[in-house]
């Protein structure tokens, strides 16, 4: 079974949103997919707005859809889509 390092982009629907409950609930959404080592980063957008980066080891034989569909759908989330994908060694 391949592995393979995803980074994915998720935004809030405002810049006044909790991003640590999304980042809860996208941890457990995406364990539950069979993700491993989970992190996070938030990065500046503008105006006050910050995106989450969720970083992540991703059953390579799992589809992408999976990811973008199961973060797009937790609350308080305006998108989700994935901004990196590469076969991981090791």
């Amino acid at each position: 079974m391949a592995i393979a390092a995803v980074i994915a982009k998720i935004m809030p629907i405002s810049p006044t949103t909790n991003l640590k409950k999304i980042e809860e609930k996208a941890k457990l959404e995406m364990e539950k997919h069979g993700a491993k080592n989970i992190s996070f980063t938030e990065e500046p957008i503008a105006f006050g707005l910050m995106a989450i980066k969720l970083k992540m080891a991703w059953p390579e034989e799992k589809s992408t859809e999976i990811i973008e569909s199961s973060l797009s759908k937790i609350k308080d989330v305006s998108s989700a889509v994935i901004d990196d994908y590469r076969r991981a060694f090791g």
